[in-house]
Formats: structure tokens, sequence, C-alpha cells
């Protein structure tokens, strides 16, 4: 086929994005698949769209000389949703979101809804999510907190934020919810950066996560999980969501100039 017809390969994040090597290593482990939605990603391994259904075939030569002549004009080049290669958004030095995706090789596949989605963390707290993401596939521990033992929810949120702004959480979920620092913000109002609060323990702040945009978290899910993205807007998170919180870096004296 013709150069300029383009594979689409979403990406759910800036991410966001999905390890198919985890999701095959954590099906395998639990003898479940995560639910449609999920998100996930091998540490330190290129992340790719899981769910995408396989790859389309490349046709046979019968049928490549049967298509029309004009599907092999000379390419004119990408339309601007196709991706970010030839637009504005291309990777630069300063550019840590698009370097990011091009050391994983997925800088020309985001397209779509992804491209809104990493729009939306560069111009928000792209180094916090940036940082979380680097962890995708790490394994929950109960208790963890750091990537060679594991995480659990709250390890995983105080871990981040120590590391990439400076601002050191309370150690459980309940706790960085009642931090007297941290701003109170509504569901529509939500950043990237922002700790949001999940009921999942039969108590009010029993889980937390880091949204990353475009109704999506990062968290450490729980025992036989491993740190992925999830969509807030399925009705597990839904109707389990209890608040969200963000830090007031810039008065707190940290993760800025």
């Amino acid at each position: 086929m013709g150069s300029g017809f383009a594979r689409p390969v979403l990406l759910a994040c800036a991410l966001g994005i999905l390890g198919t090597a985890a999701l095959a290593q954590q099906s395998n482990a639990s003898g479940k698949t995560p639910p449609p939605g999920t998100m996930t990603g091998a540490w330190g391994q290129s992340l790719l769209q899981s769910g995408s259904g396989s790859k389309p075939k490349n046709p046979s030569p019968a049928q490549e000389s049967a298509l029309p002549v004009q599907a092999k004009a000379p390419d004119a080049g990408p339309a601007p949703a196709a991706g970010l290669e030839a637009g504005p958004s291309a990777a630069t030095a300063n550019d840590p979101v698009s370097r990011f995706l091009q050391e994983r090789g997925l800088l020309a596949q985001a397209q779509g809804e992804s491209s809104k989605l990493l729009n939306q963390v560069r111009d928000g707290a792209s180094d916090m999510v940036l940082s979380a993401m680097n962890f995708l596939g790490v394994r929950y521990t109960r208790g963890g907190n750091s990537a060679e033992t594991g995480f659990d929810c709250s390890g995983f949120t105080r871990h981040i934020f120590e590391n990439s702004v400076g601002l050191i959480l309370p150690r459980r979920a309940d706790e960085q919810a009642k931090m007297p620092s941290l701003l109170q913000v509504k569901k529509e109002e939500l950043k990237p950066g922002d700790l949001v609060f999940f009921n999942t323990m039969r108590r009010t702040f029993s889980h937390v996560g880091i949204y990353v945009g475009e109704g999506k978290f990062i968290h450490s899910p729980r025992v036989g999980g491993a740190v992925r993205v999830e969509d807030m807007r399925e009705a597990y998170w839904s109707k389990r969501f209890t608040g969200a919180r963000r830090a007031d870096l810039k008065n707190a004296g940290v993760g800025g100039d």
C-alpha cells in the first residue's frame, strides 16, 4: 500500500500507553485479563496499545495489483491529525513528553484522541505524569515504596510526588486526602497531576491515584496487579470516586523556579 496510508495505533496516554508484554505477563499470572479501558505497561520496556486487534495483513501481489491506481499516488504528507511527526509538537530537546515517546518508538503512533491526551499532559504537570509513566508495569506490593520492592497505591503517589516535585505526602491514602496544604478539586476541574481518591474498601479515601488527563488516572491497583492507567469514567471507578486534591506547588515553594 502507499506510504500515505498510516496504520493507526491509538495510545490512551502520554504515555498512555499499554504494554502488551506486561498485559500478557499479568494475564498469565492471575488467569484473568484486565477489564476494558485498562492500560498497562512493562517497566523499562516499549509501551504499546493492547486491545487494538491483530495487525492488518499485507495484501497478496494479486490483491495489490487490483488496487486502484490512485492508491499509489505520490505521498502528499500526513494530515494534521495523523500524528505528531510533521506538526509543531514534534520532539524537541525541550519537550519531555515527546522525548519520552520518541525513546520508545511511539512518537509517530500518537494520533486521534491520544494526541489530545498528549497535548493536555504536555500543557499540565508533565514532569510528574511522565515520572509516573516510567513505572508502568511495576508490581503491586502492600506497604511497598519503590520500584524494586513494588508499590501500593499511596506508596506510589508518595514516591512520584517526592521524586518529581519534591513534595512529601503522608504515607496513607486517607492522610493524603486530609493533608491541609492540598487544595480540594471538583471532578470536572481535574488537571494532570491531581490526586484522585476512591472508596474501594468501605472507607471514603481508601485508594488513590494520579490523574493524567482525558478521564484517565495511573495507580497501583491491588495484590496481583501492577501500575497501570485506567479510565475513571468506567462504572466501577465512577461510582467509587470520592474526591480530588491538588498540590499548590508554586505557593508551597516546591517544583517551581
